[in-house]
């Protein structure tokens, strides 16, 4: 008798049933969240990795400040030929103020830029062409020889006599500086492919000009770049050099006029704003590698 109320009792209250996906969106739910808790683990970390390489990247410029600042007002140095850093700030934003810097960076960047953009344009395709055609690479080699172990500076005053101190002897001195580290890295990044690569697209039928477009120019990239940076510092130096010389305007001649004028603070202040303008081209053409080259094993 109790075993049929038993059976009876059990039957009065039936197991409640189970959705068949119960199981499967739980598991979903929790993968979700692991997913989505490692990734915010891993940007907090890049984060934290950026923020302390970044730290140790400005102490070394943190430091220099700090001894610059101090040397003059201490008389390690002579203040009249190094003054003090916050001087030279205060210069910097009064020729801010005055327009006279915003002035002269306008042209010198305007110069290099043009003479950077110009030898890419002329320097690529050049390098290109010797790297991957032998028959151009013997006819272009030696006249390419001759002219690159020759000094751009050296060349100014044929520029100057040619062009005269206007703007287009400046932009063709940056031009001629420019050209050299380019070439040689395209031509070497060309030659420097990996042999394997070029096997396996020529096993799998690609014609010449879409193994060129493929795998030659994309392998390239890397050490293109890497010249175009170089050439970007070259830029930068040779301008300022041909803007000392003969110029009415930019960043050299604001160089060369304050110190005829002994005018110290400014002219560091000069100096200061080329550096900044050498870093801002450099960190622009590291964003372009990194664009085009995303590819590349870091």
């Amino acid at each position: 008798m109790s075993m049929n109320k038993s059976i009876v009792v059990r039957a009065a209250h039936p197991a409640a049933p189970v959705e068949a996906g119960t199981g499967n969106n739980e598991i979903t739910l929790r993968s979700e969240v692991k997913s989505r808790g490692n990734k915010i683990q891993n940007t907090s970390s890049q984060v934290k990795s950026a923020v302390f390489s970044g730290i140790r990247g400005s102490a070394a410029i943190v430091v220099l400040a700090f001894v610059w600042e101090l040397a003059p007002r201490l008389a390690l140095v002579d203040g009249t030929f190094l003054p003090p850093l916050s001087k030279v700030l205060a210069a910097w934003w009064d020729l801010v103020l005055s327009g006279a810097l915003l002035e002269n960076f306008q042209a010198s960047i305007v110069r290099s830029i043009s003479g950077l953009l110009l030898a890419i344009l002329f320097s690529i395709p050049i390098g290109l062409l010797i790297g991957y055609y032998k028959p151009v690479a013997v006819i272009l080699s030696p006249v390419l020889e001759l002219f690159r172990n020759t000094a751009a500076l050296a060349l100014l005053p044929v520029f100057i006599l040619i062009l005269g101190i206007g703007e287009t002897s400046k932009i063709s001195i940056v031009l001629f500086a420019c050209t050299w580290p380019i070439l040689l890295n395209t031509v070497n990044g060309v030659r420097n492919v990996d042999p394997l690569l070029v096997k396996s697209a020529r096993s799998l039928g690609l014609a010449p000009f879409k193994l060129f477009i493929k795998v030659i120019l994309p392998a390239s990239l890397p050490s293109i770049f890497t010249g175009i940076r170089l050439a970007g510092a070259s830029s930068i130096l040779v301008l300022i050099a041909a803007e000392m010389v003969g110029a009415k305007a930019g960043l050299g001649y604001l160089i060369n006029y304050t110190q005829y004028n002994f005018q110290i603070p400014e002219m560091y202040a000069g100096i200061l704003t080329i550096s900044a303008l050498g870093l801002f081209i450099n960190q622009g053409l590291v964003l372009l590698e990194r664009r085009f080259s995303g590819w590349k094993t870091k």
